[in-house]
């Protein structure tokens, strides 16, 4: 009877504890505002104004069903992608690891053994035995270190924000993922637009080159007016092999950014289309939206959290800890007689590191400058995020006003190549005149079609800099079952 006072005693002596760990040790995680990370109230470039329209499916504003296909077989079977989703499991397994220290460890054992008495033998042979005893035996034990200064639940909040940081970073995966593959089609599309205006190119030199041979058999231009037209002609051509190179290139990328081999898509790529074109422009809000929008951004305030959390990791690793044992067992010579006879111990262990020479203060010093570094990461993604969707837009009006004046270029320059063919035929001009218009013909129309592609690439950069799909109102990425078919991060809740 006075034994099991006493350990009922001691339990109600160490649950006397249990009201400090309310507490944790270690700074409490606050959210830096934006004034703390430079964010200003506007943007610097001219951006529309109005509500940003949905992103989450952004590449589909091109028009372009081809590459809808394939940006969203990317997202179903990328390998980037699928190592971010491996990551992401990593992390909610450490955070089940962290978790389990709130639970006490038990352990159970079980034994049996059985004693022969051997008393004679012949001929090698056992002539009398008898079982001396059989002893069965069971047991248990269990450990509890209660986490009366916090160590354990900040572990758990450190391990929630590093597993929370990596679902942002592969909702960020995804969308340079689904931003690579557009950017890799508007290079192929640009190439193969390349590639007909020198061809085009080559078909009319072909004509003049005709024509000057005419001539020179008439005997109206000498032979160099034929070989000034075959250089000029070759000069051309020697463009058509870099196009092709261009193009086979983006092919070859778009394939592995499926996951499939670098030749896989060609044969649907082959047919030449016209490089897509998106919205003229696309409301961007305000520079403190980024924050949420930018999956990037999040997943560097999920780290600076986490960051945070160890510092008072470290420093429950200074104060004592408490750990209650307790253990059960009983033995019987038959498996009847297990229960007639049961022991019982419990016992309390308080630990306070005296002397290591400076080393668990030391890993709290670290942990603040890791919490330091951290929060330079934070504000340096914010700046960036920032510095993305200025470029970006510059970019875009940029793109924007050389394709305006590449196209007056291109038609100026249409109609003076065919007045200087008409002429030449005519006899009315020389072929200096006609190559030199036939030269800026090509030189505006290339330029149109590489300002129309700088386009594309502007306004998938900025889509890409506004977050590149990612549902801002959705919590970041679980360890779930991820479908990717529909092109979208995956969205469970937490």
């Amino acid at each position: 009877m006075g034994h099991t006072v006493g350990m009922v005693r001691s339990w109600m002596a160490c649950a006397a504890l249990l009201p400090l760990a309310a507490c944790a040790v270690g700074p409490n995680y606050r959210k830096p505002v934006p004034a703390t990370l430079g964010v200003p109230a506007a943007f610097t470039t001219p951006a529309p104004e109005g509500a940003r329209p949905d992103l989450t499916r952004w590449w589909t504003s091109f028009g372009d069903p081809q590459l809808d296909a394939i940006v969203d077989t990317a997202l179903k079977n990328n390998l980037d992608i699928a190592q971010a989703v491996s990551r992401l499991r990593q992390a909610r397994e450490a955070l089940v690891q962290q978790r389990a220290g709130l639970f006490p460890t038990v352990q159970a054992t079980g034994s049996y053994s059985r004693q022969i008495n051997v008393r004679g033998q012949t001929f090698g042979q056992i002539t009398n035995a008898g079982i001396v005893n059989e002893n069965y035996a069971l047991g248990g034990d269990a450990s509890y270190t209660l986490d009366v200064f916090g160590g354990v639940r900040r572990g758990i909040e450190a391990a929630r924000g590093s597993y929370q940081a990596s679902g942002y970073n592969l909702a960020q995966v995804q969308a340079t993922v689904a931003s690579e593959v557009v950017r890799n089609y508007i290079l192929a599309r640009a190439a193969q637009a390349g590639a007909e205006i020198a061809r085009g190119s080559l078909r009319v030199q072909d004509e003049n080159l005709e024509i000057a041979g005419f001539r020179v058999q008439a005997g109206l231009v000498s032979s160099l007016d034929a070989e000034q037209i075959r250089a000029q002609r070759a000069q051309t051509a020697t463009q058509v092999p870099s196009f092709d190179q261009s193009f086979e290139q983006a092919a070859n990328r778009l394939g592995v950014l499926t996951g499939q081999a670098p030749g896989a898509l060609r044969a649907e790529l082959v047919a030449t289309k016209p490089i897509p074109q998106g919205p003229g422009a696309v409301p961007v809000g305000l520079p403190a939206d980024l924050l949420r929008m930018r999956p990037d951004v999040q997943a560097a305030e999920r780290n600076l959290a986490a960051a945070t959390a160890r510092i008072g990791v470290a420093k429950a690793q200074l104060l004592p800890q408490l750990t209650l044992n307790a253990g059960i067992n009983t033995n019987a010579r038959s498996f009847e007689q297990l229960t007639d006879i049961i022991t019982g111990r419990i016992f309390g262990q308080i630990a306070q590191t005296i002397f290591d020479a400076g080393r668990n203060r030391a890993v709290v010093r670290s942990n603040r400058a890791a919490a330091e570094q951290a929060f330079g990461a934070y504000k340096a993604a914010v700046l960036t995020a920032l510095e993305d969707v200025e470029n970006a837009l510059t970019a875009l009006r940029t793109a924007q006003a050389r394709r305006a004046e590449f196209a007056v270029a291109a038609e100026a320059s249409n109609n003076a190549a065919i007045l200087a063919r008409s002429q030449y035929r005519a006899g009315l001009t020389d072929i200096t005149t006609l190559n030199t218009a036939e030269a800026s013909l090509l030189s505006a129309q290339s330029g149109l079609a590489q300002a129309r592609a700088d386009e594309a690439q502007a306004l998938r950069q900025l889509y890409l800099a506004l977050g590149g799909g990612w549902d801002a109102n959705a919590p970041a990425p679980t360890a779930q079952p991820l479908k990717h078919g529909d092109g979208q991060p995956p969205r469970p809740a937490e």
